[in-house]
């Protein structure tokens, strides 16, 4: 068998050398590298990946509506023009040109949905302030949803705004300037990333953008990943909690919903694993306390419903969840109004907690462990959209470690701000493991004081 394989290997490198041959002394070289680029980009796109469209192969000198055809695929744009003016804010040579209520269209639909969406915009040389949105679609346009709220355009600097539509399947999505004025706009680099998968496994969640704490995954009950379209967990059947959850928070995801108030098993855990129920917590002195805020996710019903999974809960002493830890979440989304996008991880450790019944180590005969501490995370990011890249020495990073008792409600969260680095000596994570190690070593060290 040894002798057949090697005798194998032998012709095929001489046929594939002959090839090579004949590919250079008949000049095929241009049309064979052609060919596989051709090939590579069909497999690529039959996959999906993530869609960047930057105005730069396309030209459209007027405003009136009208189809072009752009490295992407074909866009229209009505009351819109692909600009290259020196008072053209752009990334590369071109970029669109918005005014009146003028829209720039996807006129194709992408398979693998739509994650995040994230586009750079600037008003137009010395013209005012101007307002878009951004519309997506889940049926090819014969309806869309406006996804996260009415941005503010002020800087001729280009700024990235960043959305969550959290589409799967067939979307397609769209820029509408809203403001009806004259001013006018530039966008450039549209930026569309796939839906996120569900369930165990790979992740290329946004969620995740800074690391996977445990190194979550399917193979372990008890580091399981819930990689979910509104957060992301590492579960823990054996304790019938999250060993922590992680979320993005910028104004995409905020909106108008209520509160849903319903509160469910999560069924999408692994098989062997307790499923959490609602009436659970009942008569246990202890909250059916959020990771993932209620107020974090009010863009849509769905949204705002996704975070009342029982997974998504921890067993809070009433004073922790509807004090200080609420305090600190009001917190949080008081950045995302003065234009920040937060990275945020929570959750629990050690054993025992104290309710308004008393202190216990478990609850729900035995199936869910009450943790001692509360802890959590917020990454403070000045630029939207800039994921790792926009984390610096410099970047405000906070750490709190609150005891899981009652008597903190009034307490103010600041006074219980503490470093990752000794978050992780207490829980055994490694967190923020995207970012570059020299960055970790400054900002994990450190305890805010803003």
């Amino acid at each position: 068998m040894q002798t057949d394989y090697w005798t194998y290997e032998v012709k095929l490198d001489l046929v594939l050398f002959n090839f090579w041959r004949k590919v250079y002394r008949n000049g095929w070289l241009t049309g064979v590298v052609i060919v596989l680029l051709i090939t590579f980009n069909t497999l690529f796109s039959a996959k999906g990946a993530t869609t960047v469209e930057g105005f730069e192969t396309g030209s459209k000198g007027s405003y009136a509506s009208s189809d072009v055809t752009l490295g992407t695929g074909v866009w229209n744009l009505d009351d819109a023009l692909i600009g290259n003016l020196t008072s053209d804010a752009k990334s590369g040579t071109q970029s669109v040109r918005i005014r009146n209520s003028g829209k720039v269209s996807m006129k194709f639909d992408r398979s693998t949905g739509a994650g995040t969406v994230s586009i750079k915009h600037a008003k137009f040389g010395s013209d005012g302030s101007t307002n878009w949105q951004l519309w997506c679609s889940s049926n090819s346009g014969s309806s869309w949803l406006q996804v996260g709220s009415t941005v503010t355009t002020s800087s001729t600097t280009l700024q990235t705004a960043t959305f969550t539509p959290n589409i799967s399947g067939t979307s397609r999505c769209e820029v509408r300037k809203s403001d009806g004025t004259t001013n006018r706009t530039n966008i450039d680099d549209i930026t569309i990333t796939d839906y996120g998968t569900s369930g165990g496994g790979g992740s290329t969640s946004v969620h995740l953008t800074m690391g996977n704490p445990s190194g979550a995954g399917a193979s372990d009950i008890n580091n399981y990943l819930l990689d979910k379209a509104q957060y992301a967990v590492g579960y823990n059947c054996s304790l019938g909690r999250s060993n922590w959850v992680s979320w993005q928070l910028n104004s995409s995801w905020l909106g108008s919903t209520p509160r849903q108030d319903d509160f469910r098993a999560d069924t999408t855990l692994p098989a062997g694993c307790y499923q959490v129920q609602s009436t659970d917590f009942s008569g246990s002195g202890f909250d059916r306390g959020h990771m993932t805020p209620s107020g974090d996710r009010t863009s849509t019903v769905a949204v705002n419903s996704s975070t009342f999974l029982m997974s998504n809960m921890i067993a809070q002493a009433p004073d922790n969840n509807q004090g200080i830890w609420a305090n600190l979440e009001d917190y949080a989304r008081t950045l995302v109004s003065q234009g920040k996008e937060l990275y945020i991880i929570s959750g629990g450790y050690g054993v025992g907690g104290t309710g308004s019944n008393g202190t216990f180590s478990t609850i729900a005969g035995g199936k869910v462990t009450v943790p001692n501490r509360t802890w959590k995370i917020l990454v403070v990011l000045d630029t939207p959209g800039s994921g790792v890249s926009g984390v610096t020495t410099s970047t405000r990073v906070i750490a709190v470690n609150i005891p899981n008792a009652q008597g903190v409600r009034t307490a103010d969260w600041r006074n219980y701000r503490v470093s990752v680095d000794s978050l992780e000596s207490l829980t055994g994570f490694d967190f923020l493991s995207l970012v570059s190690t020299s960055i970790q070593s400054v900002i994990e060290a450190q305890v805010d004081n803003l």
